[in-house]
């Protein structure tokens, strides 16, 4: 910086107040620090001045899944809105992993970073509660956090659930079943809750199948139930992988959709559309949410110290050709298959 203020001709706390974006500098030294840094190759060492400052322009993104589109759509929108407004992201995945998780979050608190938005595989971790007790700021999405200091964004799954199963009940289906995730885990528990009050309600037993939230889970615990259970006629699954893990097990066992078997899927990734027939969904406003996400993590980035918000976004159901009803049979007769 030394050499740079020399060969500029102005102080070395102007090269600091121009390297750091600062309005109070004339055009003109601006221009000349600017030009002597380029000249002589300087960049500005970060590492220090993150120890000056004990933060950096860092956002952590902690997902649960990252091979889950859900995750990747949320990824993609804090991506967008964080670097439009100054800031880095760094990406952990922790596969569902609570040690993973403990490791991110220790990491992130020793870097400083600016704020974390946090899918949690695990609630509660003194990890978690060491990084907002530095005053690095929370948001939980998708999942809540046991520490009330965290803001959080999440979807209604337990309303989306009982939409679905209300849906498949109202088309006649009586032998409907879901294909859920892990027991213990939140967002599994309240689909599940969702859809067993759907069918408490319509005095139906439900049946269950755990999918673990993956592909090949979720298709072995389908093909699973269907071998054990012929009555089941409809299925309603609790997230976008382990709908294809459903999808495959129903063609496996030789059943068709929708004349043999109606499916409804939570989440609506780009491929739903193209599967014949479509699927039916129950969709999250993801980029809604994220973008609420990363509003309340720059307030408190900022210095917002009022009290944490916890915001639920609904889902939307989108009918389509998989659930077998007469309103999605008709709009898909607009596209018939083509001969190719």
């Amino acid at each position: 910086m030394r050499d740079v203020a020399l060969r500029a001709s102005v102080s070395v706390a102007t090269v600091s107040r121009v390297l750091n974006g600062s309005e109070t500098v004339g055009a003109d030294a601006q221009q000349r620090v600017r030009a002597a840094a380029e000249e002589l190759g300087y960049r500005p060492n970060r590492l220090a001045r993150n120890l000056r400052r004990q933060t950096t322009e860092l956002i952590g993104v902690i997902v649960s899944d990252i091979e889950n589109p859900h995750f990747t759509e949320m990824v993609r929108a804090v991506e967008d809105a964080a670097f439009g407004r100054g800031y880095r992201m760094v990406l952990c995945n922790t596969d569902e992993q609570a040690a993973k998780q403990r490791a991110y979050l220790d990491m992130l608190a020793g870097e400083r970073v600016s704020g974390v938005i946090l899918s949690p595989s695990e609630a509660e971790s003194g990890e978690l509660r060491d990084l907002l007790d530095l005053g690095i700021p929370v948001v939980a999405f998708d999942r809540h956090v046991a520490d009330r200091r965290a803001d959080s964004v999440v979807s209604d799954g337990e309303g989306a659930m009982r939409v679905a199963t209300e849906h498949l009940l109202a088309a006649g289906h009586e032998g409907v079943a879901i294909v859920g995730g892990r027991p213990g885990v939140e967002t599994a528990d309240a689909r599940r809750r969702g859809y067993e009050a759907a069918m408490g309600a319509a005095g139906l037993r439900p049946r269950a199948a755990d999918g673990g939230f993956r592909i090949e889970p979720a298709s072995a615990a389908t093909q699973e139930l269907l071998e054990r259970d012929a009555d089941v006629t409809a299925l309603v699954v609790a997230n976008n992988l382990m709908a294809i893990g459903a999808l495959r097990a129903v063609a496996r066992c030789g059943r068709r959709v929708p004349d043999d078997i109606a499916v409804v899927a939570l989440d609506d990734p780009f491929w739903a559309e193209l599967v014949q027939p479509p699927l039916t969904v129950l969709a999250q406003p993801v980029r809604a949410m994220a973008d609420a996400a990363m509003r309340l993590l720059r307030e408190r980035i900022a210095g917002d110290d009022a009290p944490a918000q916890h915001l639920v976004f609904p889902c939307e159901l989108r009918v389509r050709g998989s659930c077998g009803t007469k309103r999605a049979m008709e709009r898909n007769a607009r596209w018939p298959e083509s001969d190719c």
